[in-house]
Order: C-alpha cells, then structure tokens, then sequence
C-alpha cells in the first residue's frame, strides 16, 4: 500500500460521508437530511486519506457500555483491495479493545459476499442467532 495513505481518528465530514455512501451505491438507502446528527452520535469515527481526498470511512455507534455496532465501513472503488479496509477494522477494533467492557456485544451487517473479510477480524455467525433488521418506510417497519 502506498504510503499515501493517512489514517484519520475522527467522523467523516457531512459532505465526506455523502460522497463515500454515494461512491459505494448507498445513496438510494440513505437519509442524509440526518446523517450529519446521526455521525455526531457515533461513538468512534475514522477516515482514511488519500492526498487531499477522504477515500475510507468507518464508524462505531451504540451504548458505548454493552452494545457496539460496526457501521458504514466504505473505500471508494478506486481505493478498494489496497488494504484500506483492513486499516479501517485495525482502528476499529483497537477501538473496541481500549474501549468495550468486557462481554460486550459487538455486531455488524456485512455485504454479500465480504463476510470472508470480516471473520479476519473475529465476526462470525453465531449458532442460535439470526441477524435481522427493519427499515422504517412509510411510518412502517418493512
């Protein structure tokens, strides 16, 4: 990787994340009218930096005591297989070491296909447990 790369501990900026979620298709799931109050709510942020450009983000929200969830871990695709998203996952889960009680809850959603990745870092299926999620359309869990 070059050495190009910077790694950043902070959230992205609201026009930073838009441009990542846009970068990686997520523009249709998104509600920015409140991802800015929903970043400064985060736990633990961290964007990696490409000259000028933030070309990586990765974030960590929930209690902060017995919940953590892993959240909007993109790389613009022109950045992606360099080793970014492992630098991502390094910062978060140090995060997470120095910061998670112990017996912690840590989840995540991973994209079809990137669950290989993940397990690297300890994220597995659990037997007994089912990942499931809603999402609010219309007033309605859907």
């Amino acid at each position: 990787m070059s050495n190009e790369y910077r790694t950043l501990k902070r959230m992205p900026t609201i026009a930073e994340y838009r441009n990542l979620c846009n970068a990686v298709g997520w523009k249709d799931y998104m509600n920015f009218d409140v991802a800015e109050e929903s970043l400064n709510q985060s736990l633990f942020g961290v964007v990696v930096q490409y000259k000028d450009e933030i070309v990586g983000m990765g974030r960590v929200i929930g209690d902060g005591k017995i919940y953590f969830y892993i959240q909007d871990v993109a790389v613009i695709p022109e950045h992606q297989n360099k080793g970014i998203g492992n630098i991502i996952l390094k910062a978060i889960t140090e995060f997470l070491k120095e910061n998670a009680p112990e017996k912690s809850f840590v989840g995540l959603f991973a994209a079809a296909g990137k669950e290989s990745f993940y397990n690297k870092y300890g994220f597995n299926k659990h037997n007994g447990m089912t990942g499931m999620f809603g999402v609010i359309h219309e007033n309605e869990i859907k």
